[in-house]
């Protein structure tokens, strides 16, 4: 198991009580594994303690991306919560913490060289 923020970054936006969360992979290798594991209904379960809404899943391929867009997700809005931890950038980080299998044979972040 790998945590996501080893194989991927991620890019974080907030409007009124919707969160947007994209996931993209440092290496487009990587991509096909990020699209298997991680999908809107493990995102919403990740969440399910801040999403009230619905979390849809948009695909970017040719960037190696997903996007995540979480609806009810922030208390209200974030001008409108007091929970300083549900700004986009907090859920972003969270994300990143989330435990995926490494299986493809030979792509592993582990072995990866600076390039």
């Amino acid at each position: 198991m790998t945590k996501l923020r080893e194989v991927a970054h991620s890019r974080t936006g907030d409007k009124g009580n919707i969160s947007n969360i994209s996931l993209i992979a440092y290496r487009m290798e990587m991509y096909p594994l990020l699209k298997e594991q991680v999908t809107a209904q493990r995102v919403k379960a990740w969440f399910q303690e801040i999403v009230q809404g619905e979390v849809r899943r948009y695909e970017l391929p040719k960037i190696g991306a997903l996007n995540f867009v979480l609806f009810d997700a922030l208390g209200g809005g974030v001008t409108r919560s007091l929970a300083l931890d549900r700004h986009g950038k907090s859920l972003s980080s969270a994300l990143l913490d989330m435990e995926i299998e490494e299986r493809f044979t030979g792509v592993s972040s582990k072995n990866w060289e600076e390039t």
